[in-house]
């Protein structure tokens, strides 16, 4: 599989001229992205996010460091005609409709007419704004129309790679779904999606693997299957008989045990079958009741609090 961007120490540092001090703002990046994937790019506000998808599109120069789309330096204006980008927080020409606006950008990459009418109308009905929406003024449009006009905007080049920055934020549930739905439907056109978000569930289901960066520094790649490997199971137990002896024989099998007051029962968590069975045999050669025993898998919020606060020791 070929790949579609590639970044190899890309740095990015700024000077706050408040505190008179150098910020980094994107840290010594590597990473590759392969074509026809859908890759997550996930950290916290202000993790460089934003900072690093600029660079990309040639917006904001690097410090150091350099990156290929497409196998052609960032800023390349032949990659340009080939990339489209949607930004967290769309601005448009309120007095436009959608069909004026893709008309407009349509122009700009000097799509001829014929063409260019018809990518409008294949665009529009993508992302299923309604027709009797597509002349009207946006400055009427709900969020969820905004967003799906950008997404919209974003499809009018028929690009390979799109980067799109919290398409779904804000959205009502109906809309969420649907446009995430929209952004997973891209790969089965072999698009390339950079897909920056904070929606980690949206990010589970549609991407093939991620990447967390914290502090503009890469924490972790790879994988979502690999990432969410190792289902933990929660065991419920209760019983007079589970006396101080007990307990200390259940921490040596599993020490993450936590007491259920209300219940006046214990939740343990195994990290496989062996634990698990270890657990229940003891806890019945106790004459304890064993109440549940219910399998968790990981989820990928669980690894990116994980592995975010790891690095910052908590």
């Amino acid at each position: 599989m070929a790949t579609a961007i590639s970044i190899q120490g890309l740095t990015k540092k700024y000077v706050d001229v408040w505190a008179k001090q150098e910020v980094i703002a994107v840290n010594n990046l590597n990473l590759e992205v392969q074509e026809g994937e859908i890759f997550g790019f996930l950290g916290r506000n202000g993790a460089g996010k934003t900072t690093t998808i600029k660079m990309l599109l040639g917006l904001i120069f690097p410090t150091a460091g350099d990156a290929t789309l497409l196998g052609k330096p960032m800023g390349d204006n032949v990659v340009k005609s080939m990339i489209s980008y949607l930004p967290e927080e769309t601005y448009f020409y309120d007095s436009m409709s959608a069909w004026d606006l893709l008309d407009f950008y349509g122009r700009l990459f000097r799509i001829p007419g014929a063409e260019r009418q018809r990518r409008i109308k294949l665009s529009l009905e993508k992302v299923r704004l309604q027709p009797e929406a597509w002349r009207r003024n946006i400055r009427g449009y709900s969020k969820g129309m905004r967003q799906r006009t950008g997404i919209a905007q974003a499809l009018i080049n028929d690009p390979k790679v799109l980067f799109l920055d919290e398409p779904t934020s804000g959205l009502d549930p109906i809309a969420h779904a649907e446009l995430r739905d929209i952004v997973a439907s891209l790969k089965d056109e072999g698009k390339t999606v950079f897909l920056s978000s904070h929606q980690l569930a949206d990010v589970e289901l549609i991407c093939s693997r991620v990447a967390i960066i914290h502090r503009g520094k890469l924490l972790r790649t790879g994988q979502i299957t690999d990432l969410l490997a190792g289902e933990r199971t929660e065991i419920v137990v209760k019983g007079a008989g589970l006396s101080n002896g007990t307990l200390q024989n259940l921490r040596a099998i599993t020490p993450d045990i936590e007491p259920l007051e209300e219940l006046q029962a214990l939740k343990l968590f195994s990290e496989d079958d062996n634990q698990t069975s270890a657990v229940i045999d003891l806890v019945r050669n106790a004459k304890g009741s064993v109440i549940s025993v219910v399998p968790h898998k990981r989820t990928l919020e669980q690894v990116f609090v994980e592995t975010v606060r790891k690095e910052e020791g908590l």
